[in-house]
């Protein structure tokens, strides 16, 4: 079992999942300008030991195991899983503080993204 993170990172990037995670398995896109890798991290299937640490630091409730990601957000799976093959272009970012979102914040990204509130 894996762990991916869900478009509702996207424009977000939050990375207090960054400081946790034990085996630096989390990763954002460096590579040129691409649809194909939106703006927001990343989940190394491969690397991913399941250990849960990213899941409730994440404000913005990205994270979701992958038995447990909604219908809406079936495509990150897969895109999770496409940067085995282009790793080159994706490297850990380093944490950095961001301002927390508010509670309003957090169900307006849900919806936008059709994520259940």
């Amino acid at each position: 079992m894996t762990w991916v993170i869900t478009r509702l990172c996207r424009d977000c990037l939050d990375t207090s999942c960054i400081e946790v995670c034990p085996v630096d398995c989390i990763y954002e896109y460096v590579g040129p300008a691409s649809a194909q890798f939106p703006n927001q991290l990343y989940i190394d299937p491969n690397e991913c030991i399941d250990c849960q640490a990213c899941e409730p630091v994440c404000p913005w409730e990205a994270p979701l195991r992958d038995t447990e990601v909604p219908p809406a957000f079936d495509d990150d799976i897969a895109l999770n899983a496409s940067i085995v093959d282009r790793k080159h272009k994706f490297r850990v970012p380093r944490h950095t503080d961001k301002a927390q979102p508010t509670t309003s914040d957090v169900a307006a990204n849900k919806h936008k993204w059709g994520g259940a509130d």
